[in-house]
């Protein structure tokens, strides 16, 4: 009986020594991994590095790392620092401004996990989880009323709709709207909520983008599983033009023309057509004039797509699964859409530099599913366009689409 006492205590006296051993290891681990973090505070890590030597030897690869060049991303440092700076504690140092925006800027260019960020930035994946979603919040509201401006006036909705006939020779347009979703790894508890037709967990972004691929519009967050009508029925633009309270100009003669036609928005088959929206005619048993038509209304659509696309390729966060639940996949493509107008905004040729690059795998929304037989009154619209470019809005190189 003794002997199986002192053989309880052997075992408990091992046991307990086995588990303090372990904790001293997990200690020093801690330990070790608090250290080799605090290294970043040495100057060491990728932030530092482009900070101390990108910024001030190499201008395109630091525009390369963070996907805009150094005095836009200085002006965009000050527009928001304020909101974004961190005071120190007793305890450690705060994260400055400088390091908060740029590591965000690199995660929204790379889609890199939070996890592999730390390793390059020497930043706990915690802090980054911390850091990102705010710094993106602030980002859109610090320029959403610059950027993201809708217009306001006739006069301004004349602009939009003169660069379009500029460009792309489709007048009386007022921006080309379309839809993308936006992947993610849904939580365990949203069932099928995100599950769209694609078999993938998304969000919606439909937008509305200017001859010059800017967002006039954007609603963003919708779940994937709703039905494409569903989006736009939705959206605050299409209760605003049901409503009539978006200060569109009156209806006018097309160019040269004697045919009188309302201004309209240019879409592809997943919108319903109407006297304000344009889309192609059915594509069987096209005749030609049909043909043309769509060929010319697709040149002026497609600056939306191009308009992803860009954005896309600048902030290819957007091309990936982003590992984050709705609230903050719908806060990052926030950001993102209206940093792509701050750049356009202030770089001319930003757009031009992105789109030899578009990736096409983008989350486009599918055809609509039901809905009401158009009007008449939108069918005689389309017809009106249609033979418009036909006659005194012919242009000679629109004839190729036939052959």
């Amino acid at each position: 009986m003794m002997d199986k006492k002192i053989l309880l205590l052997s075992a408990a006296s091992i046991a307990t020594f086995l588990l303090i051993q372990t904790s001293k290891k997990k200690r020093q681990r801690s330990m070790w991994s608090r250290a080799w973090l605090q290294k970043r505070q040495e100057g060491r890590g990728v932030l530092s590095m482009v900070e101390t030597e990108l910024k001030d030897s190499d201008s395109e690869k630091y525009r390369q790392f963070l996907r805009m060049c150094e005095p836009q991303f200085d002006e965009l440092l000050e527009l928001i620092r304020e909101d974004i700076t961190k005071r120190d504690t007793i305890l450690r140092k705060s994260i400055s401004a400088e390091y908060r925006l740029a590591l965000t800027l690199r995660f929204l260019a790379s889609g890199e996990s939070y996890r592999s960020l730390m390793f390059s930035t020497r930043i706990h994946e915690s802090t980054i989880s911390i850091i990102v979603p705010e710094v993106c919040q602030v980002i859109y509201n610090k320029l959403k009323d610059e950027y993201m401006k809708m217009p306001q006036t006739v006069n301004e909705w004349q602009q939009v709709a003169n660069a379009f006939e500029n460009l792309w020779q489709f007048p009386m347009c007022l921006g080309a709207i379309d839809g993308k979703h936006i992947n993610f790894r849904a939580p365990r508890s949203s069932g099928s909520y995100y599950y769209n037709y694609k078999g993938q967990f998304s969000i919606v972004l439909m937008a509305v983008a200017n001859a010059e691929y800017k967002f006039l519009y954007i609603n963003v967050g919708v779940n994937g599983r709703m039905s494409d009508g569903g989006v736009f029925r939705e959206s605050s633009l299409k209760k605003a033009m049901e409503r009539n309270l978006l200060n569109f100009p009156p209806d006018q003669n097309l160019p040269r023309s004697n045919s009188g036609v309302p201004y309209v928005f240019v879409c592809d088959d997943a919108f319903p057509l109407s006297e304000r929206i344009m889309k192609p005619y059915p594509s069987r048993n096209l005749s030609n004039d049909k043909r043309i038509f769509n060929y010319r209304l697709s040149r002026a659509r497609r600056v939306i797509e191009n308009a992803f696309g860009i954005m896309s390729n600048r902030f290819r966060v957007l091309l990936s699964t982003i590992n984050l639940g709705p609230d903050k996949v719908e806060t990052i493509t926030l950001a993102c859409c209206v940093l792509h107008n701050f750049l356009i905004s202030k770089n001319s040729s930003y757009a031009e530099s992105e789109t030899e690059s578009i990736n096409p795998r983008l989350n486009n929304l599918n055809q609509l599913q039901g809905g009401n037989r158009p009007a008449e009154m939108a069918l005689s619209v389309r017809d009106k366009f249609k033979n418009y470019f036909m006659n005194e809005g012919s242009v000679p190189w629109q004839n190729k689409c036939l052959t």
